[in-house]
């Protein structure tokens, strides 16, 4: 049961607590905590909230609801009479346990698909927004193994890696679910519009603790961060530099007892240092999904699928194609035509083309390596 089968009363009374500016999370979970449910918080007299909550948050909950108030709550109700969309609360047996082990849980979810997506066994994935096309492979890879062993996978609707894992992970039944730090109603970056209508029409969701129409905010992210770690039973970080959102992430399910796992890559990427330190500080190193799966043994025997030989995304140019079979680390002529599948005339002008542009270079010995 969800509050979207829609008591009015109630929706008001839990946007009016979780969105009422200075009344922080923390204290609307302690009113909550003293007096049941919204409509109760609302109903004390000032004197009694005033024994669990601020002052300044007293006047904010009293006070008339202000027309921006107002136009909130309306535009809720309104967006709740639309086919998969729900209004998920703390109080309500939809809300998502493994929410529970966070020390701020969020205290109600806006989703729009399916709500049960949310109960699934799940795991997440997440990496750079500036991925590698080997970062992208195996982000769609293990996505791909992930959801056809039944398994959700979880990300950020972010640039990279994240769009990768999701739209792999539409081709399982396991399917995807995608934490925002928007309003659900906002799609951010806006170009993934049509990955959220393919989430959606598949049966996956898209979920979010913000109001609706809440515009993308650098601090958002972090918090969003938090409920893709704790949806999640681990946590795979494909690619991250080591400053990066994708650590944190990590460094969040960890704390709340989540497994995480990254993949290495050369000692010379920029995206691979923040894979590397996670590994130095105890992340399991993985190479194939099958590597994920045996840390999970009440998850049963789950065979997963070869890793794709390169990306979906059919390339423009001979070097966009060749350009993923190029590690930091130099490698032989004929291991390039091998590992990009095209004929060595094609891998020559490849080459050339990267190397006027910068992004590769010729080592003695007829090897090569890539730049940037």
């Amino acid at each position: 049961m969800t509050v979207s089968t829609c008591d009015p009363a109630d929706v008001a009374a839990w946007v009016r607590l979780t969105t009422t500016p200075g009344v922080p999370a923390r204290t609307a979970r302690n009113l909550l905590a003293a007096f049941g449910l919204p409509q109760a918080v609302l109903a004390q007299d000032a004197a009694r909230l005033r024994e669990v909550a601020e002052p300044a948050a007293v006047r904010a909950l009293l006070g008339p609801p202000d027309d921006a108030m107002a136009a909130r709550i309306a535009r809720t109700c309104q967006w709740l009479d639309a086919p998969d969309h729900a209004f998920v609360t703390m109080a309500d047996a939809g809300y998502p346990a493994r929410l529970l082990d966070l020390a701020d849980p969020p205290l109600a979810l806006y989703i729009n698909g399916n709500v049960a997506r949310l109960q699934a066994h799940a795991l997440g994935i997440v990496g750079a927004r500036h991925a590698t096309a080997q970062g992208v492979r195996n982000a769609q890879g293990f996505a791909q193994a992930f959801s056809r062993a039944g398994l959700a996978v979880v990300s950020g609707l972010a640039l990279g890696i994240d769009a990768a894992a999701h739209a792999a992970a539409l081709e399982g039944p396991g399917n995807t679910v995608a934490v925002v730090g928007t309003g659900v109603d906002i799609v951010y970056p806006a170009r993934h519009h049509g990955l959220a209508h393919r989430i959606v029409d598949a049966g996956g969701a898209i979920v979010s603790e913000f109001p609706l129409g809440t515009p993308g905010r650098a601090n958002h992210f972090p918090r969003r961060n938090r409920i893709i770690a704790a949806l999640a039973r681990g946590v795979l970080v494909v690619e991250a530099a080591e400053r990066s959102g994708s650590l944190i992430t990590a460094r969040l399910a960890s704390e709340i007892g989540r497994e995480v796992f990254a993949i290495p890559g050369s000692i010379h990427a920029e995206l691979s240092r923040g894979c590397h330190r996670l590994i130095r500080q105890g992340a399991k190193l993985v190479e194939a999904p099958e590597d994920v799966f045996e840390e999970f043994a009440d998850l049963g025997t789950r065979p997963a699928p070869a890793m794709p030989a390169r990306a979906c995304a059919a390339p423009e140019t001979a070097a966009d194609l060749f350009g993923g079979a190029l590690s930091y680390d130099p490698v032989t002529f004929d291991t390039l035509c091998e590992r990009s599948g095209i004929d060595a005339e094609a891998v020559s002008a490849a080459l050339l083309q990267l190397e006027l542009e910068g992004a590769a270079e010729r080592l003695p010995g007829n090897r090569y390596r890539r730049l940037a």
